[in-house]
């Protein structure tokens, strides 16, 4: 399971708004590119957001689904891009000091990524995820709700 972390300048409170706020998500989530339908009870087990990924005219699309919440601390998703497969993704959120310690472990768990051999994916997983963090810290420090 390919695992990144990064300090966000922010209270928990203010980075768990941005991952509850679905339509969001293609603004922090690398290779999400939109939003077309976020279920009203996101981010409930169950919810799901219903997205796109890739470029005009070579979309596919998609959802992510909540397996599991506990508000302000954890997320687990399960993020579908067929035909590429599925892949669990867990969100931690830990208070450091008067910042967050956000950390994303990502794996593919169905379809042709399952199949990519962990010396190969980790890497890319890696790579992928330490943007969407930089991505999730930007909004999280600098959103102005209200």
């Amino acid at each position: 399971m390919a695992t990144n972390a990064r300090v966000i300048k922010t209270e928990p409170a203010k980075v768990w708004d941005v991952l509850a706020d679905g339509w969001l998500y293609p603004v922090w989530v690398v290779g999400a590119s939109r939003m077309r339908e976020v279920d009203p009870s996101w981010p409930e087990v169950g919810a799901k957001l219903h997205h796109s990924a890739g470029t005009w005219p070579f979309l596919i699309d998609d959802n992510s689904e909540v397996l599991e919440c506990r508000p302000g601390t954890f997320l687990r998703l399960r993020a579908r891009g067929w035909p590429l497969g599925e892949a669990q993704v867990d969100i931690t959120l830990s208070p450091s000091g008067d910042h967050t310690l956000v950390e994303i472990k990502e794996e593919a768990v169905s379809g042709p990524g399952a199949l990519t051999p962990k010396v190969l994916e980790t890497p890319m997983i890696k790579w992928r995820n330490s943007e969407t963090l930089r991505r999730l810290a930007l909004i999280s420090e600098n959103r102005k709700v209200g």
